[in-house]
């Protein structure tokens, strides 16, 4: 019989050339296990997708009641769907005044695309300004953000108009009356967990002011609670003219969404009217489970405890081959002193039952980004994995 290791590698399209392959058979709170039966804490949450852990009762029963009453009807259009309608009304609640309007879609990616659209369609200009370094999804426009050749030489040409800022010597005067907008991660994830300062973000936004550009908070790896807040803007003191958020907002159902006042969205009704569109977007049993995952993380404030694990991390994580250990609340990078060693190190972790991964521009580092609700005795036992292993190697 072929074996489900060998159907994957046969018809399941690879993205490397050589995957990890786990056949993961069950997933339970902070922990993974595989078709043997061996058990894996998970310190990624599907790359800060599971902030509630994995099969939490209150997402899951949230899906079932939405299986029994409808699946996909029909997200954009004529049609009223509580689902959506409820999540939207519950971030309106959370998030500023001026954050009052939500167009979902169906990943984070794609929430960056219909951003991008929207500040193009509001200011009619077509600059737009990133950060180096920055990763806001592998779509077409999104990737047009991109600034790493490696990544985006083989995809060219993409959108014209991208400007990046370097975050080590920024230029904010390529903020001028031309740039539709700025769009930028506060802890830039696949950097290695690097954090913006807070003046560098006031300038930036002060600049996208005077020059009449939207700036836009990539929410996507920082929400929902990851850095200590229930968004990361929060600590910043700016208002975002667009956040975009994904992964962790679906509960760990695929759902993304951008989010903005009535008036900049009101937009895409006209000239032309669908001036975006999804088929799945804000589907309803995802729409579900981010609003029983958002409620609860919410009215739990579980995340005011990420910076108190965070501590902890860095307390426990000290050894010779730790260079530095960077990002905010629980997302967190751990950086060795080459990409070879932290690949080297990470297969160790694996094999002993410690599930991480590194970081597309910062391949020296290892991602550390567990569900929000790990405990602190599993915080332990993780590092007292990771440093036996690195005493081992």
């Amino acid at each position: 019989m072929i074996s489900q290791r060998q159907l994957f590698l046969q018809h399941v399209a690879q993205t490397s050339p050589s995957p990890l392959a786990l056949h993961i058979e069950k997933a339970e709170g902070c922990f993974l296990y595989d078709s043997d039966g061996k058990k894996y804490i998970d310190l990624i949450s599907g790359i800060s997708v599971c902030n509630l852990g994995h099969n939490h009762p209150l997402v899951k029963e949230a899906i079932k009641n939405q299986l029994d009453k409808y699946m996909h009807i029909m997200v954009y259009g004529e049609l009223i769907e509580s689902p959506q309608t409820q999540l939207a009304k519950l971030l309106d609640e959370l998030l500023p005044p001026q954050l009052n309007c939500t167009y979902f879609v169906n990943s984070g990616a794609e929430a960056v695309e219909g951003a991008m659209k929207l500040a193009k369609r509001f200011t009619g200009r077509n600059e737009i300004i990133a950060f180096k370094n920055a990763y806001h999804g592998s779509t077409q426009g999104a990737l047009s953000l991109m600034s790493d050749e490696y990544f985006t030489s083989a995809f060219r040409p993409l959108l014209p108009g991208i400007k990046f800022i370097d975050r080590q010597k920024p230029d904010l005067n390529l903020i001028s009356p031309q740039t539709a907008c700025v769009i930028l991660e506060l802890v830039k994830g696949e950097e290695g967990c690097k954090v913006l300062p807070q003046e560098l973000v006031q300038s930036v936004a002060k600049r996208c002011r005077e020059n009449g550009a939207l700036l836009i908070i990539d929410e996507c790896q920082t929400g929902i609670g990851r850095t200590g807040s229930l968004f990361a803007f929060e600590e910043y003191a700016i208002q975002p003219d667009v956040i975009i958020l994904g992964k962790a907002l679906g509960g760990g159902m695929p759902l993304g969404a951008f989010v903005s006042s009535k008036e900049i969205m009101s937009v895409l009704t006209h000239n032309p009217v669908l001036g975006h569109l999804t088929t799945f977007g804000g589907h309803p049993v995802s729409c579900a489970a981010a609003y029983a995952s958002l409620k609860e993380i919410a009215e739990s404030k579980i995340y005011l405890k990420a910076k108190e694990k965070e501590k902890l991390f860095r307390k426990m994580l000290q050894h010779e081959k730790i260079l530095s250990i960077s990002g905010k609340g629980l997302l967190l990078a751990v950086e060795f002193d080459t990409a070879q060693s932290c690949k080297k190190y990470i297969d160790a972790f694996v094999q002993e039952g410690v599930f991480t991964d590194w970081f597309l521009f910062a391949p020296q580092s290892m991602r550390i980004a567990p569900p929000l609700n790990i405990t602190d005795d599993i915080i332990q036992h993780s590092c007292e994995i990771i440093l036996n292993c690195l005493d081992k190697k």
